[in-house]
């Protein structure tokens, strides 16, 4: 059993963007959040470690990228990949989903 869903793309992707602030923190960086500080502050809720660790998932799966300024203090800003970007539509559908439904609930 297990083995099938190793190879199941729905599997992989809720692994890549799915749980509870990973479609949140997409969204603020295709809005243009890009500072760590400020995406903490945007985002109700989530500790830092939290959003430490979720920046992290989504760097080494290619989604979003880190860039570290040498200044003092550091600036560190994130920003979409090219494959974050094509995920830019889902995203939307799914707005567009939830959008339509949420007034029927």
């Amino acid at each position: 059993m297990e083995k099938q869903h190793k190879n199941c793309p729905i599997t992989y992707a809720m692994k890549v963007i799915g749980g509870k602030w990973k479609p949140i923190i997409f969204m603020r960086l295709s809005h243009g959040i890009n500072r760590f500080g400020v995406l903490s502050r945007s985002i109700e809720g989530i500790s830092k470690n939290m959003l430490t660790r979720e920046l992290r998932d989504l760097e080494s799966h290619g989604i979003i990228h880190r860039k570290i300024y040498a200044e003092i203090p550091p600036r560190v800003e994130y920003s979409l990949t090219s494959k974050g970007k094509t995920l830019l539509p889902v995203f939307n559908k799914l707005g567009d989903w939830g959008s339509k439904n949420l007034e029927k609930t």
